[in-house]
This record gives structure tokens, sequence and C-alpha cells, in this order.
């Protein structure tokens, strides 16, 4: 029966056992007059949310909004279409990887030098990389002790097929963390569009046409650390962040910018942050100045004379034209997230240097960009389920004026940004490198394929080859490659030569046993000629 003063009120009063949303303890509460349940929550129950919920057709108080509401039931269906979206890129990467396998397409002799590190930790051996020069460590090349991971790799898949893979595996895995937080903060459309212009980026498609790089195990963990930090998981965002110094020598700075922004942005965990870029800066530093010049055959960092003077960072206009496109692939608003400052160290080193292929859109230096870019968008963007996140993208306005038009507004930035982000690399159109996977003359196998194939039948196993960059990573795995281009002194036993490979520059070397004999001033002998591809090895070489 309802107390006198709640008669008086026109109240009456909840059914005993109710039970509170939000903590799953019992609440009393009252029906007001208009029929509207009222539920009181108890402050020694529910803490800091201690407040009074109005059931009505009206929004729920902003007071309340910074909970967010995430259905435990929709959980593992974001989870599910996170996945898909990652297994899907993984697919059309290592498509085209296969696309340019058979179409005997290489871009540099980068994927050859990594198989062969490869192939050496398979081995348990230093990663000697005799491409690079007689008894080179490529652990004095750049520094990434992570790729000791390709070791198990390599062993069960003696194959350059095998990074091509692993790097396709890796960016799809990227997409996991990023397209659930894109999902969570900006609903199930714009989430997975959102994380489908990242994964089909131009960064990641760009890295994935150049063949295996180190920056491919960055990738995911830069994607990881980023989600965690957007969704204040401090310790993890860490934990994730800190093996980027085993990556490449460069991400040491990146790991300085992201601990100096967690130790910022949550004063709880601002030792660790700090602990974090003080281990990104210890390790730039032994990195670049200690190991690198210690195993480095020539005493010293190879990359140091690519830099030039500062001034050079402001020019050329390509330069300008890639910040533009990672500031799209940021959805523009993106800037305004400190997380875009983790970008900066890459461009520094990028923008400064004389090299003219670190300058633009393509090759592998944005693919580790474009997990910022994400994450910063998604962090100035805010979450859709806390109202209080869009009240700057809107503008400062009374409450009665947010509640009539704040989420449409909200809504039109938001997909805006995504929107952009996704404009960025359709732009790009044809040249985009997995437009290839619709065209039907890509998935031919090159006219030359069969005479490939002779080449490499023709040359003994276990043996010195010398080769140019063709056929280079497919005779890794059965003999000591070195470059026929290269300061070996070692006399190779064979060489493999291609004679419309563009490292010859244009230039025809004619015969190939003619050009060994006449290089390595010793007899060399024809072993096999057919459109273009040559093999030539010394006398009793079987």
């Amino acid at each position: 029966m309802a107390s006198p003063s709640s008669r008086a009120h026109g109240l009456g009063r909840v059914r005993t056992g109710a039970k509170d949303s939000l903590t799953g303890r019992a609440v009393d509460g009252l029906y007001g007059p208009d029929g509207r349940a009222r539920i009181t929550r108890r402050a020694s129950d529910v803490g800091r949310y201690a407040r009074t919920v109005t059931r009505s057709t009206d929004p729920a108080p902003s007071d309340l909004a910074h909970v967010p509401s995430d259905r435990p039931a929709r959980r593992p269906a974001r989870v599910v279409a996170a996945v898909l979206l990652g297994v899907l890129g993984a697919a059309a990467y290592w498509l085209r990887g296969v696309q340019q396998w058979r179409g005997l397409e290489a871009s540099s002799w980068d994927l050859a030098i990594f198989s062969q590190l490869a192939r050496a930790y398979s081995e348990l051996r230093a990663p000697i990389v005799p491409i690079k020069g007689d008894g080179f460590n490529l652990l004095g090349d750049h520094f990434h002790p992570i790729l000791v991971l390709l070791g198990p790799i390599w062993a069960a898949w003696p194959s350059p097929l095998a990074l091509l893979w692993t790097q396709a595996v890796l960016f799809g895995i990227s997409a996991v963390p990023l397209t659930r937080l894109a999902i969570d903060r900006l609903g199930w459309g714009a989430g997975l569009l959102a994380g489908a212009a990242y994964l089909f980026g131009f960064g990641l498609q760009a890295a994935a046409d150049v063949q295996f790089h180190e920056i491919a195990f960055a990738v995911p963990l830069l994607a990881f650390s980023l989600s965690a930090l957007v969704r204040g998981r401090m310790p993890a965002a860490i934990a994730w962040a800190a093996p980027l110094v085993l990556v490449k020598e460069d991400l040491g700075l990146t790991v300085v910018v992201l601990g100096l922004v967690i130790a910022l942005r949550d004063p709880r965990v601002r030792r660790a942050g700090l602990a974090l870029a003080a281990w990104g800066a210890l390790w730039f530093v032994l990195s670049t100045f200690v190991i690198l010049p210690l195993l480095n055959p020539a005493g010293h960092y190879d990359y140091g004379g690519n830099l030039g003077s500062p001034l050079d960072v402001l020019g050329p206009a390509e330069k300008w034209m890639t910040v533009l496109m990672l500031l799209l692939a940021a959805g523009v608003i993106g800037a305004r997230s400190p997380l875009i400052l983790a970008m900066l160290p890459t461009l520094a080193w990028r923008f400064a240097g004389n090299v003219e292929f670190y300058w633009g859109w393509y090759w592998h230096y944005n693919a580790v960009l474009m997990p910022i870019a994400l994450a910063a968008m998604l962090d100035a963007l805010g979450d859709r389920r806390d109202r209080r996140d869009g009240r700057d993208l809107v503008g400062s306005q009374p409450r009665a004026s947010r509640r009539r038009g704040s989420r449409p507004a909200r809504g039109l930035v938001r997909w805006t940004a995504v929107g952009a982000s996704a404009a960025v690399s359709l732009m790009l159109g044809s040249a985009l490198p997995l437009v290839n996977l619709a065209r039907d003359s890509a998935w031919e196998p090159s006219p030359r394929t069969a005479a490939a194939e002779g080449a490499l039948a023709a040359v003994p196993r276990d043996v010195v080859v010398a080769s140019d960059i063709t056929l280079m990573a497919r005779v890794v795995p059965s003999d000591d490659v070195q470059w026929v281009h290269g300061t070996n002194t070692r006399v190779p036993d064979c060489v493999l030569v291609d004679r419309e490979a563009f490292s010859w520059g244009g230039q025809d070397p004619g015969d190939a046993a003619g050009w060994a004999s006449g290089n390595y001033g010793t007899t060399f002998e024809s072993r096999y000629a057919q459109d273009g591809f040559e093999v030539a090895c010394q006398p009793g070489v079987a």
C-alpha cells in the first residue's frame, strides 16, 4: 500500500525485487502521475552513477550518457564482422602476391633479401645475406630482430611465397581491432566502411604491391596498441607498442610519441607512459648509433647519408600531396587528435631524405601510418554511445538544442570523415594495385614462364649463384645467392641472367657466359638460353 506522502504526490510504489539496469542490484522506485516509471537508485549502490532516470520519450539525461550501451549479445557479431573483413583483406593481398609470382613481377630485390634472411633463421644461423654483400649481416642494415619469427614459417614452407602470405595475414589481422573499434564508436555502417577504407587504403595496397618488408609486423602492433589507447586500456596499449622497437630502428621514435600521448592522456599511468617513451628513445639510440654500425661491414649506419638539409622537408610538392592524402585518410578531423603526432617521426626522416621514392604514396613507407590515421579519426570523432563526445563536433549549444539537432549533425560529421578516408584511395582509380584482381590479363602467367622455369631447372642446387632481380627470390631456397651487380668479391659457380631485367638499366648484357667470363675473370659455359633467360656456369659445376 502506498504511503500517505506518495498518495499526496500521485505516486505509487514499484513492485519489490526490481533491479537496477546498470548494477543488477535491487532498487526502490515510484510511478509518477503521468504513468512514467521513475526509478531512484541508491547512491550507496551505484556510487558516482547515482541519478534519477525517467523513462519517457525524451532522450536519456546527459549526465548518464557517458555510460556506453553495449549489448553483450551484439559483441560477438562485431568480432565476427571484423574478422571476416580481415580475412577478406588477407585473401585479397595474398591473391595479389600470387598474381605477381605468376607474372614474374619483381619490383625490387627485397623479397629475395628477406627470403635469404628467413632461410638463415630457419637453419638457426645469423641472418647473413650475400645478396647485400659478402658476409653481410642484415641486422647491420636495419634493426629488425622481430624477423626471427620468419624462421619457423620458412622451415614449414621454404618459399618466398611464404613471406607474401605472412604479410597478407598480418595486414588482415591489423584490421580486426580497428574495425571493431570503428563499429563500436560509429555504428555498423560507418564502422565497416571505415575498417574497409583502412584495410584497402593506398598505404597497405602499395606496401603489398612492393612485396615483403619488415614493417608488415609493425602494422598489427600499431593497430592493437592504438585501438587499446582509444578505448582507454592503457596497459594493453603500452604492451602492444613496446615491441615496435624490434621491427625497425626509426619506430623507436614512434614509440616515444605514443608513450608521451599515453602519459598526458591518463594521469593514472603517467609513469608507465613516460617509461614507454624512454624505452623507445633508448632503443632508437642503441640500434641506430651502436648496434647497426657494429654489425654493418662498413662500420656505420648505411642510411645516414640519405638525409639532406632540414629545409628539404618543405619540398617538392609531392611531399605535400602525401601529407594531404594522409590527412584525408584520417578523415581530416583526425588532425584534432594527439594520436596524429605519431606520424611525425616517420614523415620527418622520409621528407628529410634525398631518396625520391620516400616521398610519395607508393612503396611501403605509408603502411605504418595507416593505423595511426584511422585511430586518430576515431579518437577525434568520439563514441556515438556517449552523448557528451560529440559536443565539440557541432559547437556549444544549450542542452535542449543539442537534443533536437546534435545527433544529425554528429552523424553528418562522422559520415563525411569516413567518406573522406575512403575517397582518398578511390581517387587513385586504376593505379591501385588491387584493381589487378579484376583484370583477366593479370591472372595470366607471363608468356616467359616456361623459359623462366627452364632456367631455374638448369641451375644446380647448393652452389653460389649470381642473379639479377627477376628470378633472384626463386633461387634462394636451393642456392647461395648474390647479386650480379653487387660488391661481392667471391666468384660464383653460376650466373642466372634475365637480359630484359630492369636492373640492367636497358643495357643488354649480351651472352651470359661471355659477360660472366669477362666480369669474373674466369671461364663460364652456357647451360641454358631461352626468351632472354640464360644460365652460365664454370666448367665442372654440376
